[in-house]
């Protein structure tokens, strides 16, 4: 059932689960951006993981603070969780009602 699945819907799911579970003022984070990484002090998407997680704690302040387009990334997010997930909810019931009727045989 799993592998049914969109992997896209996991990953932004998992993440956003992550970002509710994670607190950005206790918590120092592991970065996995490039730009970071190669030892560039300046990124344009700096900040907007922090952003998110401070948005779902309902730290609207902090949230913009960290990063303006927080808001309207989460917004975008969870458009296409629920895009993905209506998608998926529709292949099942297409997949079940064609299944539906036929007799396995042994």
């Amino acid at each position: 059932m799993l592998n049914k699945w969109p992997i896209e819907l996991i990953i932004w799911s998992a993440a956003i689960l992550i970002l509710c579970i994670s607190y950005p003022k206790t918590v120092s984070h592991f970065t996995l951006c490039p730009i970071e990484n190669l030892g560039f002090s300046w990124c344009p998407g700096c900040g907007l993981g922090r952003s998110i997680s401070y948005l779902l704690h309902g730290e609207i302040k902090l949230s913009l603070d960290q990063h303006w387009f927080g808001i309207p990334a989460l917004c975008i997010l969870i458009f296409r969780i629920v895009q993905l997930l209506n998608k998926f909810h529709l292949n099942l019931l297409s997949t079940n009602k064609l299944n539906y009727g036929k007799r396995s045989t042994p």
